[in-house]
């Protein structure tokens, strides 16, 4: 079993940053993917990426180039740095672990509680 357990998220201005941690429990971390989704309001959850155990990464086209996903095993804890935000990302940022950095929501066995970002205008 896995708990996650995120933090970060908050409110920022349109073209800030915000970087979100998502901690779990367990000494298996390092055997896991882990992906990353967000919803906004009256939207489905959507994937946004993630990084696989080898420390490869993936971006949906609405992130590229601007968000950022790490990993530090030694701390169980995996990263998304958020940077040149805009008003669209606002929305419920969720972590996922799986075996494999899949891109819907049934291939996660575990997630975190979520934690709600706000971009302003």
């Amino acid at each position: 079993q896995v708990q996650l357990v995120e933090s970060g998220g908050g409110l920022v201005q349109a073209g800030g940053s915000l970087r979100l941690s998502c901690t779990a429990s367990g000494r298996t971390f390092s055997t896991y993917a882990m992906g990353w989704f967000r919803q906004a309001p009256g939207k489905e959850r959507e994937f946004v990426g993630g990084i696989r155990r080898t420390g490869t990464t993936y971006y949906a086209v609405p992130v590229k180039d601007r968000f950022t996903f790490s990993r530090d095993n030694a701390k169980n804890t995996a990263y998304l740095q958020m940077n040149s935000l805009r008003p669209d990302d606002t929305a419920v940022y969720y972590c996922a672990a799986s075996v494999n950095l899949g891109k819907t929501e049934d291939g996660y066995s575990y997630w975190g509680q979520g934690t709600q970002v706000t971009v302003s205008s």
